[in-house]
């Protein structure tokens, strides 16, 4: 793991021991027990849902005597029905806080997070022996939308990379950037749409991860692990033009290691990559909403359509359940059973 792979964890960590400190002890040990069966950032939407879900309990006072959410003890938890789970999700449809005035809300796929993770805890601790009830399995799961899978098509994808070559579509201000950038932006988006891997492994990566002798670079996943992919002939190509000039320029101290270098030579964080990508996408894609995670959806999309090989895409991908891969690529599963039937001869 990187040194910044590193940095980005401990900082995990530090938010979620701040979350927890809000919190009841036995919840502690829910999270000691889910550890390694987790990944980071897994247990802080899990700690700041359950932080939701105590703090709601002890301002509609459903639990007697009990003043703050750290006294809220286990057997509370175990002596609770499931009807005030089903009020807590309705509570969460439009709701406001002690002293604000803000108006909260949350759709149905937000309330289902915040159930799977009040789910999870009563999970834990009945199968441990701990509480003699779990509600939460009686409570029906709020049904959610289905948003249509967002990607480039093949020609939107060589309009997007051939904007970023030329700054066509940029504005006056972009354009007096753009040489110093052109770069180092399509070395980026080529490997996202090449490799499909996420933002936040782009903007991980160290020059020491890239080997161009058998094209391929070492990428710190979600839960921390170190995989080896592979990229092909235009990836590389982009690589080695922006690595020409990389090692031209002499990082600030600390980020000397970073393959991708802001203009003030700092490693790139995220939300400078999505920006950097909406600018392009304005001009080359204008109709459609791209943010980084399509571009990943777009290189899934076009693996599974060359291979038709839906556990190779789940593997690259870095998908755990290779039904999350299955439920993505759907559309792509049904063209290549058109396909083959367009195939079939019979005389």
């Amino acid at each position: 793991m990187s040194n910044y792979s590193k940095n980005i964890s401990r900082q995990l960590n530090s938010k979620l021991n701040e979350i927890l400190a809000d919190l009841p002890d036995f919840v502690r040990m829910f999270f000691v027990g889910i550890d390694a069966t987790t990944a980071i950032k897994t247990r802080i939407a899990y700690a700041t849902d359950l932080r939701t879900f105590f703090t709601y309990l002890i301002d509609e006072s459903i639990l007697p005597n009990t003043k703050s959410v750290d006294a809220i003890t286990l057997k509370q938890i175990d002596d609770l029905d499931s009807m005030f789970i089903e009020r807590y999700l309705a509570y969460l449809s439009q709701y406001k806080k002690p002293n604000d005035d803000t108006v909260y809300t949350n759709s149905n796929s937000a309330k289902a997070r915040k159930l799977s993770s009040i789910r999870s805890m009563y999970r834990y601790f009945y199968k441990k022996g701990a509480i003699k009830n779990n509600p939460s399995l009686l409570v029906d799961m709020p049904k959610k939308k289905e948003k249509p899978i967002v990607r480039l098509e093949v020609e939107e994808s060589a309009d997007l990379l051939d904007s970023i070559e030329s700054g066509e579509h940029l504005s006056k201000t972009q354009k007096r950037y753009h040489n110093k950038t052109s770069v180092r932006d399509l070395a980026i988006i080529t490997l996202m749409l090449g490799t499909g891997i996420r933002i936040s492994e782009c903007v991980g990566l160290d020059i020491a991860d890239i080997n161009f002798a058998d094209s391929s670079f070492r990428v710190t996943r979600k839960g921390g692990n170190d995989e080896i992919l592979y990229f092909g002939e235009e990836v590389k190509e982009a690589l080695e033009d922006y690595l020409k000039l990389r090692n031209k320029i002499i990082a600030l101290p600390g980020e000397e290691s970073a393959l991708f270098l802001s203009l003030q030579k700092k490693r790139m964080q995220v939300s400078s990559v999505q920006k950097m990508l909406k600018k392009y996408i304005d001009g080359a894609v204008p109709l459609k909403n791209i943010s980084p995670h399509k571009l990943r959806s777009t290189f899934g999309t076009n693996l599974y359509r060359e291979t038709g090989d839906i556990y190779l895409v789940a593997d690259v991908l870095g998908h755990k359940d290779v039904n999350t891969t299955r439920k993505h690529y759907a559309a792509g599963s049904e063209e290549l059973r058109k396909a083959a039937a367009k195939n079939i001869k019979l005389r």
